[in-house]
């Protein structure tokens, strides 16, 4: 073997292991990028959870308070029906309907 085929295949053999060396970085590089990606994606997810989270319970106390005022006003006019029921039978009486 001459010294230049001698420095041919030393040269292909450093090329080849510097290539797979460059493609083991890039691998591991697009693995990080692709677990970045994910981890942003994730703290999005996670984010709009808690805002939407937030608004529900929001949300469900103005039901809560809009029921309660429902029951009352409900109660108030049961009331009021009942005390304009009882002046209706008394002019019915009255009147002598």
């Amino acid at each position: 073997m001459s010294k230049e085929e001698f420095e041919q295949r030393w040269t292909k053999k450093s090329l080849r292991e510097m290539l797979s060396a460059v493609e083991e970085c890039v691998g591991k590089l697009e693995e990080s990028i692709e677990n970045a990606k994910g981890d942003s994606v994730q703290e999005l997810l996670d984010s709009q959870k808690k805002k939407l989270t937030e608004r529900n319970n929001a949300l469900e106390a103005i039901m809560i308070a809009l029921k309660e005022e429902t029951i009352a006003t409900t109660r108030a006019l049961n009331t009021r029906i009942e005390e304009l029921e009882g002046e209706l039978a008394l002019c019915r009486t009255v009147v002598g309907k």
